[in-house]
């Protein structure tokens, strides 16, 4: 049977609160063995740890995602490195900039998003970035930290093959989602042809942006397997081969041996 792990999701949210168990039930029956919840905040992050505690195939990220990076407190550095020192979480995220919503200033979003790559490189972590809108301002802090980057993920891709170019060089990885299915989608699909194997990731991150032939509906993490058969379709891969590297990429990143 084809494995696959979602590296990115939210369904240990409120948005499943009412069929979660219908929820993991249609992941296993489609293939999805391992999956991870991300947090955005204190709240949500501290929501993760304790989700993965009753599901054994789920990891989690805690950071302080772009839109919450206003509501950054003296003392949650401390709380995320306990979590991950302590093996509760397996990286942090998502993190990063997000000038679409502008939820937070732009000068603190990058203020956050720097300490946060700064925590992950001291304790020696993977990373999961939302970047939208703010490809080169992201890239620019991460050359400037070039010495000081561990392993990341670059989540829901929505840049040019040029940009996917430049997170590759810096070493990070690539995590695609629903929108590399949409008709309307041929710079995504350019980025999808050059990514190494092994820097691949596929993600649903449900709730949203669920994926042809399922766009409208709420998303959920079963629906990643539309994801991995558009890449395969894309790069001229097996779903076999693709579902494969994906899943030893995930793996990596979140540190499972």
């Amino acid at each position: 049977m084809i494995e696959l792990f979602d590296s990115h999701c939210h369904v240990n949210e409120e948005k499943f609160d009412g069929d979660r168990e219908e929820v993991l039930a249609r992941m296993a029956e489609h293939g999805v063995t391992r999956y991870a919840v991300i947090g955005s905040d204190m709240a949500t992050s501290r929501a993760c740890v304790e989700y993965v505690k009753s599901h054994g195939n789920a990891v989690c990220a805690v950071g302080i995602h772009p839109h919450e990076a206003k509501g950054y407190r003296e003392g949650d550095l401390d709380t995320l490195a306990g979590w991950i020192r302590s093996g509760e979480a397996n990286a942090i995220g998502e993190i990063g900039l997000d000038y679409y919503y502008d939820l937070s200033p732009r000068e603190t979003q990058q203020e956050v998003c720097r300490i946060q790559m700064e925590l992950a490189w001291e304790l020696g972590t993977g990373v999961a970035f939302h970047v939208r809108d703010a490809h080169q301002d992201m890239l620019d802090i991460m050359k400037s930290m070039r010495k000081h980057l561990t392993p990341g993920i670059l989540h829901c891709f929505s840049g040019s093959a040029e940009i996917a170019k430049e997170y590759l060089k810096l070493g990070y990885h690539i995590s695609f989602a629903g929108p590399v299915t949409f008709k309307k989608a041929p710079k995504l699909r350019e980025a999808a042809l050059l990514v190494p194997k092994d820097r691949l990731l596929i993600e649903t991150d449900s709730p949203y942006l669920a994926p042809e032939p399922v766009r409208g509906r709420r998303n959920e993490p079963a629906n990643v397997r539309f994801v991995a058969e558009k890449l395969a379709e894309i790069r001229e891969e097996s779903l076999e081969e693709l579902a494969a590297s994906t899943f030893e990429n995930a793996k990596t990143i979140y540190g499972i041996h």
